[in-house]
């Protein structure tokens, strides 16, 4: 035993990770915190901002293109993504790019393609309640919630200068 203790004595010690800068603790409070740009009149202040509840825009989800020839327009979306839509029906085609979807439309009864037929969709918890916050504040209504399947509801409003804001819950 006492030659075993002899030869560990004799290898050299590992090398040990050079130390961490120490951290602050984690607090408690389940708040998150963010950190944003100074505001020009706070210039040495930081804001906290705790993610609001209610009606609100959560995220970008899903942008939908108006698309009178769907083989065509699939071919396009196909070589543009590098991959198949998940969802392929004669009236709607969605393709999930990094985890927003891409729509293509052929309705074009109600918004013809080009410049203007793009709506992007943005992703809320209560589409009533965020259409009529919209309606609200100014906004012009111009489809009201319906669903349009799956659970899935949508509305679209236009913002005080025209500009499409289209509003989607999934379930």
């Amino acid at each position: 035993m006492a030659a075993t203790k002899k030869a560990k004595a004799k290898q050299p010690a590992a090398k040990q990770p050079a130390a961490k800068p120490k951290q602050a603790q984690a607090s408690s409070l389940k708040t998150t915190l963010v950190d944003t740009p100074p505001r020009k009149t706070h210039q040495d202040k930081k804001a906290a901002i705790k993610p609001p509840e209610g009606p609100v825009l959560r995220g970008l989800r899903t942008v939908i293109y108006q698309a009178p020839d769907l083989v065509v327009a699939k071919a396009f979306y196909i070589t543009l993504t590098g991959k198949a839509p998940y969802f392929d029906q004669p009236f709607y085609v969605g393709f999930d790019v990094a985890g927003s979807e891409l729509g293509l439309d052929p309705d074009v009864s109600v918004r013809a393609p080009g410049p203007s037929g793009a709506v992007a969709y943005w992703r809320v918890d209560r589409i009533d309640a965020s259409f009529a916050l919209g309606v609200g504040a100014g906004a012009v209504a111009v489809e009201d919630p319906h669903d349009v399947g799956g659970g899935i509801r949508t509305a679209i409003i236009a913002d005080p200068f025209g500009n499409l804001v289209g509003l989607i819950e999934m379930p």
